[in-house]
């Protein structure tokens, strides 16, 4: 701005000057008079220092520096706190036995006692014991999986399962058979009833027992061959030999008999003698 301000006034002068030489004194002395010339002054001096001014807008964030150098590894700090305790660990392996240590003192003498009662009382379960056992293996080698049994039912001289498996009658009794026994076989009215409780308990409502007319229509026969005499429970109406083809026999749930084809699928009851388990 000041060099501005510098040439102006030069070129003032320099106008005033042509002027001069050009026109008459008189003229000229004339209009030098009515003639302001504006030069600029020296620089003056440098003025005091103003106040500091408020801070301005902060500007734009830079881009990051490039990565330092690592410093030196400080100090170790101090220990923190414990921390949650762990899963247990797996078990270890058996450690040797140790030594035999040295016997105990001698005990207080024991109370005399009858001991009749107590040995008795001992074998009963020790045949309750071996009775269980011998249950559990027959029905171990009787079914193939223990959730084909339905619980077992039995009698002074019969063991009977409910075997949950979808056979054919022959299927079934074939399956008895080989298992040492044969289809359920209800001879008298405690056994009926007893496979009538079997089948409700068990949530069923029907099941292929041990009695057909496949040798002789009309002429019903136990599974194992010997005749029907005085007890029966036919339901009203049975045996009908529906469509001709109805040669075996189920019980229902609530102990009737009925004859059906021997082809269908059902649940059956084994029966088996306790004297061959």
């Amino acid at each position: 701005m000041k060099r501005d301000l510098v040439f102006l006034g030069i070129l003032i002068s320099l106008v005033f000057l042509f002027l001069l030489r050009s026109g008459s004194p008189q003229h000229l002395a004339e209009e030098a008079c009515s003639v302001q010339i504006l030069v600029p002054g020296l620089k003056g001096d440098a003025g005091e220092k103003g106040e500091k001014g408020s801070p301005g807008r902060p500007g734009r964030v830079g881009p990051s520096g490039e990565k330092g150098d690592m410093g030196d590894r400080g100090q170790k700090g101090s220990v923190g706190r414990h921390g949650k305790i762990g899963p247990i660990g797996s078990k270890g392996a058996k450690g040797e036995m140790g030594d035999v240590g040295p016997p105990g003192p001698n005990g207080e003498p024991g109370i005399p006692c009858e001991c009749s009662q107590l040995r008795k009382a001992i074998g009963e379960m020790d045949n309750q014991v071996a009775q269980l056992t011998t249950e559990l293996k027959f029905i171990k080698n009787a079914l193939p999986s223990p959730a084909a049994v339905a619980g077992v039912r039995e009698t002074d001289n019969k063991i009977y399962l409910l075997v949950k498996e979808e056979k054919r009658y022959i299927d079934a009794q074939l399956y008895c058979h080989g298992r040492g026994g044969n289809l359920g076989m209800p001879k008298d009215e405690a056994a009926n009833g007893l496979l009538a409780s079997y089948i409700n308990q068990a949530g069923l409502t029907r099941v292929f027992i041990g009695i057909n007319d496949l040798e002789r229509e009309g002429t019903f026969v136990y599974s194992d061959r010997s005749p029907m005499q005085t007890f029966n429970k036919w339901r009203n109406g049975e045996p009908n030999n529906a469509y001709d083809e109805e040669d075996c026999v189920e019980m229902v749930a609530s102990g009737g008999w009925n004859d059906v084809a021997c082809h269908i699928t059902m649940y059956f009851i084994c029966e088996f003698d306790k004297e061959n388990v």
